[in-house]
């Protein structure tokens, strides 16, 4: 069995087992970077394109109106650097950036890190044909395992982007962890550019996750289709149902599913029953103030130095330093 072929192997039981172990658990939950297969990656890109999500322009603002304060950010370097951006998807927003520093004249290499292999292989065919005399190297897997690997390609000094309110994917406690081990991974100046999905009117952030074209619906019930189809389990989608919930109080954004009868469904030796109306959570998208982006900051370790805001003050990009 040659590499490649064991890490999908590897892939494969993980994820049968991730499945198994979320639904049976209690409460029942599936891990939402299981979205992200073929048809999901094209449905998110539909959800980005949808009138009432606002988080893609909110960004893409930030990054078509602020290049001169980009370029100021990326001087900080005294030489070659790279930018690594974590959960690149299709690069929408982070192209923007790459254009303006390269139109520049700045020397840097781009490492977009993503679980899908299919949307990396993507950006990495795109990405040049925009963007003249690019230097980029994708890399396929989770965060910080990706990390290090790009940490052995290249010993340059790095800005690590994490864009698109992808931190709001993780609860409170578990992104106060993740800031922290980002931390360790970086070294003694290295930037990050983090984006955060600020508080707002409810309604705007409900809406949102409930588009009137259905398509989030869409992408959250085709986590059963992938499940049915990579795990051979016998799943009907129709007897499930999409649900978002939003609390202003706590920016708590949460995706479900839920059993719209009793059944029990079996996805390979295992035999899974499900209530009525019992839901399978899938997905947080968390919203923070500005003040908790800066605890958030020290209390992982990092130096916060900017904040770059969209003309509606509804998303932040902020600029943390590793100290």
């Amino acid at each position: 069995m040659n590499k490649s072929t064991s890490k999908q192997a590897d892939s494969a039981e993980t994820f049968k087992q991730d499945v198994i172990n979320g639904l049976t658990s209690s409460p029942k939950h599936l891990h939402s970077k299981y979205l992200y297969d073929k048809r999901g990656d094209k449905l998110f890109q539909k959800i980005m394109e949808a009138e009432q999500y606002y988080v893609t322009d909110a960004e893409l603002e930030i990054f078509n109106t602020r290049c001169g304060e980009m370029l100021e950010i990326t001087n900080h370097f005294e030489g070659p650097f790279d930018i690594i951006e974590l959960g690149a998807g299709d690069a929408l927003k982070s192209r923007e950036l790459l254009k303006c520093l390269s139109e520049s004249g700045k020397d840097f290499t781009y490492y977009p890190i993503d679980i899908s292999a299919n949307i990396v292989e993507l950006v990495e065919k795109d990405l040049p044909k925009r963007i003249k005399d690019l230097k980029i190297k994708g890399i396929v897997g989770d965060y910080f395992i990706a990390l290090e690997e790009a940490k052995k390609l290249s010993q340059h000094p790095r800005l690590v982007l994490f864009l698109g309110g992808n931190l709001g994917n993780m609860l409170p406690e578990e992104a106060i962890k993740f800031c922290k081990e980002l931390h360790a991974h970086l070294s003694k100046g290295d930037l990050l550019l983090i984006g955060f999905d600020l508080k707002k009117n409810p309604w705007t952030i409900f809406n949102a996750y409930n588009d009137k074209d259905g398509i989030t619906r869409e992408f959250n019930l085709n986590l059963l289709k992938r499940i049915n189809r990579e795990l051979s389990a016998n799943i009907t989608v129709t007897q499930f149902e999409h649900y978002e919930s939003y609390d202003p109080e706590t920016g708590a954004c949460k995706s479900y599913l839920f059993s719209l009868k009793e059944q029990t469904v079996v996805i390979d030796s295992a035999e899974i029953k499900f209530n009525e109306n019992e839901p399978v959570f899938v997905e947080t998208s968390h919203k923070y103030s500005l003040e908790e982006t800066y605890k958030l900051a020290k209390k992982s370790g990092f130096k916060p130095v900017k904040q770059l805001l969209d003309s509606k003050n509804w998303f932040a990009d902020v600029v943390w330093e590793r100290g």
